[in-house]
């Protein structure tokens, strides 16, 4: 008689675990954080494997920031020291007065751009974010992994 009450005190137990899985499953942190329309990958993978996959991506990804933007600063670097060189030696003449009337030029025409956004990069913005709250679990996993990447 004693076995089979543990028998039923166990079913119960199983079945009210199985119920608070369910109601977890239903009830997910990032639901209320970021609404209901959040995780479609959620339901085709587990959370592991979708650190796993942003993790990875990730990595690659700032790896590949970190080679090509030692690439490119060493190109642009080179490029001004040249022309310096060049310059002082008397192989070319730079008119410092154009360039500098130049760049203020450009200066006075960005002040007036950067105070109205366009309205694509307001819709970037949106979708981005709307993306973001969908994967967060992916999205997690890539920014470690860019980090990471950028570091290594």
């Amino acid at each position: 008689m004693a076995n089979r009450d543990k028998e039923e005190i166990v079913d119960e137990i199983y079945d009210k675990v199985v119920d608070l899985t369910e109601y977890a499953k239903r009830q997910r942190w990032w639901n209320r954080l970021f609404g209901k329309n959040s995780g479609p990958l959620a339901e085709k993978y587990s959370v592991a494997t979708q650190l796993a996959i942003g993790g990875v991506s990730g990595w690659c990804a700032g790896y590949l920031f970190q080679k090509v933007g030692k690439v490119a600063a060493t190109s642009v670097g080179g490029g001004l020291l040249l022309l310096q060189i060049a310059n002082n030696s008397g192989y070319i003449q730079v008119d410092w007065k154009r360039v500098e009337k130049d760049v203020n030029k450009a200066k006075k025409q960005l002040k007036k751009g950067t105070h109205q956004a366009g309205p694509e990069i307001n819709t970037f913005f949106e979708k981005s974010q709307v993306f973001v709250k969908k994967n967060i679990v992916v999205t997690s996993g890539f920014i470690g992994g860019f980090l990471l990447g950028l570091a290594s």
